[in-house]
Parts: structure tokens; sequence; C-alpha cells
């Protein structure tokens, strides 16, 4: 079946308003539901595994709790702000994406107005709580953060190169920045360390999952990497930038930063991740089967996954054990 008679039995069925016989109670949860789909709770979920562990090594060990309550709501709220204005203005292409066809503006649970005006409130909000609940430079970074993915990811970049997620992922990046700067209310060179070992693990990650989802993406008319290269050219870029994340991972030792714990798991954990995105290129170089193919990327999409939460985890533990290796 194609993309295109996929998208002619999918429309808006008008359900923002409660429906005939609808009990209030299912409307009530229908509607709350989608609101929260809106904000695109998986990412979220995937930006805090890197906020907390950064605070805390950030402190060297916990720091005050409303601090972490305050700057982990504020940047799920700014998070999630990002995701809405991103539901609002890729509405049109989510309709023609079988992946993106059950989001709440193309099932026609929330309108546009309605995104729109909860985009907007979610994003005063969660700067109003980083400014209250941490600094003003904090703050400033939420600012930076729903700005880099709405305006220099979404609407410039995402349908003009395929580089789009390379750029549009320092956006992913910018939790760590926020998460030290509560902390230390200033940015010091751990930071940088983290943010480009983000900046260098998004196209791996993401790319993968775009070789699965090409079709949706030609359909949409944008041009990620996956959807209009080959697959052999796609694993060669996923090997690279593998490597070069897991190699900036492991900065944080030799600059006096981190200790055995992080150390360690970084290397194994990366050693898993480069391994898998070689078994992705070495499967590439031969004739495939593209089902086959599909899933040796999804398994690179999902290793990527528990590989970054293995990083940050264990980010989290190394300043209650022991000292960094060097300094």
């Amino acid at each position: 079946m194609s993309v295109k008679s996929v998208v002619s039995d999918v429309s808006p069925v008008g359900r923002a308003r409660r429906q005939p016989g609808e009990p209030l109670g299912a409307f009530l949860g229908r509607k709350a539901g989608a609101y929260v789909a809106l904000t695109k709770p998986r990412v979220i979920e995937l930006l805090l595994v890197t906020t907390l562990p950064t605070m805390i090594f950030a402190e060297r060990g916990f720091p005050d709790i409303w601090l972490v309550i305050a700057t982990l709501v504020g940047g799920a709220m700014a998070a999630g702000a990002s995701g809405s204005f991103n539901c609002y203005i890729d509405r049109e292409a989510d309709r023609l994406m079988r992946r993106t066809q059950g989001r709440p503006l193309v099932t026609g649970d929330v309108t546009p107005r309605e995104a729109l005006v909860f985009s907007w409130l979610l994003a005063v909000s969660s700067i109003a709580v980083l400014w209250a609940g941490a600094n003003l430079l904090t703050a400033a970074l939420g600012v930076a953060a729903i700005l880099l993915y709405v305006v220099f990811y979404t609407l410039i970049l995402k349908r003009r190169t395929s580089q789009n997620i390379v750029w549009g992922g320092i956006a992913g990046c910018m939790p760590v920045p926020i998460a030290w700067a509560a902390v230390t209310n200033t940015l010091e060179w751990p930071v940088l360390i983290l943010f480009l070992l983000i900046f260098l693990w998004t196209p791996p990650h993401y790319w993968p999952l775009s070789m699965k989802y090409s079709e949706d993406y030609l359909a949409a008319r944008i041009p990620m990497l996956g959807a209009i290269a080959g697959a052999r050219t796609v694993s060669i870029q996923v090997v690279l930038y593998a490597w070069a994340t897991v190699v900036c991972s492991l900065l944080l030792a030799p600059m006096g930063y981190a200790g055995i714990v992080y150390t360690v798991l970084a290397a194994v954990s990366g050693a898993w991740f480069v391994y898998e995105s070689h078994v992705l290129y070495r499967e590439a170089r031969r004739e495939h089967d593209p089902v086959d193919m599909n899933r040796k990327a999804m398994k690179v999409f999902h290793i990527s996954i528990t590989y970054l939460t293995i990083v940050f985890v264990a980010l989290a533990i190394d300043p209650f054990v022991g000292q960094p290796l060097f300094g």
C-alpha cells in the first residue's frame, strides 16, 4: 500500500469538541492526552536523562532538591513547548507521514489555534520556572533552546538540507548547559565536552530511524539523509559519527574531570555502539533485503539510546566513587 493511499483515508475528524454522546470524563481525558502528545513526551524523557546527571556532576554531589525540581520541570516544559510548536508548524507534513498520522493536529483532537496558544503558554511558563527556580542564565539558555528547535531547525533547516538533523541537533544539546548553569550559574569546559557529545551522537541516533521511514520523509519532501541517500552512504556517516561520539565522551578523563566509573562505562558502552554501527555498514555493503536493513538500522537506533543513557548514568555515579583519574 502506498503512502498516498493511506493518507487519502486519514483526515482531521473534528474531534476537538465533545462528541455527541461522549461522557464528559472521557472527553476531558482525551483532550488532556492530546495536549500531552503535542509535547512529544518521549523526546522529553530522553532530554531529562541528560539533565539530572549533569546537575549532579556539576555539583559533585546531589544539588538542592528544589533546584533539581525547578530545572527538571522548567526544562521539560521548554522541551514540551518546542515539540508543540513543531507539531503546529509541521501539521500538514504530519498528515503525509504514517509515523505521525496519530498526532493530535492530524486527528483533529486539538485545533491549530489551541495548539498554538498552548505552545506559547508552555514556553513562557517554562522560562518563568527556570528563572525563578534557578537563575537568569538558565532561563536565557531555555529561550535559546526553544528558538534553536523551533526557528533554526523546524523553520529554517528541516526542508533545506540533508544535514538538517546535524545542526538542528544543537537544540537537543541544550539540556546540558541549562543543567550546568542551574547549579553553577556559569558555563565551564565540561559543558562543552558534554554538549559536543550529544551533538555528535544525534546523527548516528536519528539517521538510522530516517532509513526506516524514508518513504514518509520523501512523501513530506523533507530531505533527511536516510531518505535521500543510499544505505551505504548513510551507514558510513553513522560509523564516523559514532566513533567521534565515543572519542568525545572519553575526553572528560584526560582533562581531569571524570573518574574510573564514568571512563569504564563510557568506553565499554561506546565500544558496543561503534561495533553495531560497523555491523550496519557491513550489511549495507552487501545486497540486502530492505526489511532486514531497516531492522538492523532500528537496532542501532535503540542501541544509541541505551548508550547515551549509560553514559549519563555513569556521569551521575562518578562523583560519588573515587576521584578523577587525572588532575
